[in-house]
């Protein structure tokens, strides 16, 4: 019975090469071997088959029946072979192969969708694989190496130290208004002159929030009520003058033309944000997590 194990990659390269040129000699001199050497391992490989693979003729050999089962099997092997060890040099390069890329939903409004584009612009052999969560759900997903890169912040989590961690921002809140509001036209806001509106917020009650936090910083706590999940339907409850809202920074550029953002006043709580890559971490994570450093707000986020 044929022995599949005794099929290396050695030996199929040899039979290969003899099946293509026709010659245990030509192979021999392609390959580096002797043609004693050849005929020996082809005799061996032939045994592990289970009968003859060539026909000895006066001049060169010829697959038999069997000969031409193996070598159409041996093509596709050694052909998948090869291009596994293309994409590895690719992937090791940072020009080919898979990035697997994770950011928190206010990142995606801009940071990510841009840079990515930039990065795709620059690799086209990069295969881009992408998932939005939550910062501590991120951490998960590169704990289990389901991950090469995530955008993470530090709101309500720690970033984890076992992953190298790049700086990328910190991401300020704004606040959005309607357009015809008393505050709209001044360069920026003081949170405590907002005290007595009505909060468009997110969270479940009772969850910790940034606009808590905030307004707890500037000594009130914010008349609540409406929670709308949605950055789209967060501004559209603004728009119709039913409240305010905090906006990170980086979702600066998601705001419609119905709306402005204005700075607030004074120092308030800040969430920095990272690229968090796993050691040792892809050539392509590398380069990408360089290039979310250099991305730039539409407003004037404070540099780290």
């Amino acid at each position: 019975m044929p022995d599949p194990n005794a099929f290396d990659t050695a030996a199929l390269r040899l039979f290969d090469e003899v099946a293509r040129s026709g010659s245990f000699t030509a192979a021999a001199d392609l390959l580096g071997y002797t043609q004693s050497a050849v005929s020996r391992r082809i005799a061996a490989l032939e045994r592990a088959a289970g009968g003859p693979l060539f026909e000895r003729l006066p001049r060169g050999v010829r697959l038999t029946p069997a000969g031409h089962l193996l070598h159409r099997h041996a093509a596709r092997v050694l052909d998948q072979l090869d291009r596994a060890g293309e994409e590895l040099t690719a992937l090791h390069r940072g020009s080919g192969g898979t990035l697997r890329v994770g950011s928190f939903a206010t990142a995606n409004a801009d940071l990510l969708p841009a840079t990515l584009k930039r990065f795709a612009d620059r690799h086209p052999g990069v295969d881009l694989r992408f998932a939005e969560a939550l910062s501590p759900r991120l951490i998960e997903r590169l704990h289990a190496g389901a991950l090469d890169i995530a955008v993470i912040s530090d709101y309500l989590v720690t970033p984890p130290g076992e992953f190298r961690l790049v700086p990328l921002l910190q991401d300020r809140l704004l606040v959005a208004l309607p357009r015809d509001h008393p505050l709209a036209g001044q360069d920026d806001v003081d949170l405590r002159d907002l005290a007595d509106e009505r909060w468009i917020e997110a969270a479940p009650r009772g969850h910790p929030t940034l606009l808590l936090a905030a307004c707890a910083a500037a000594g009130f706590t914010p008349r609540t009520g409406l929670r709308v999940a949605e950055w789209s339907g967060k501004f559209g409850f603004v728009a119709a003058g039913l409240g305010v809202t905090l906006v990170p920074e980086l979702a600066a550029r998601a705001v419609p033309p119905s709306l402005v953002l204005r700075p607030l006043r004074g120092r308030l709580p800040a969430r920095t944000v990272y690229a968090a890559l796993p050691e040792p971490a892809l050539p392509a994570a590398t380069e990408l997590a360089g290039m979310l450093g250099e991305w730039e707000t539409c407003t004037t986020a404070t540099r780290i």
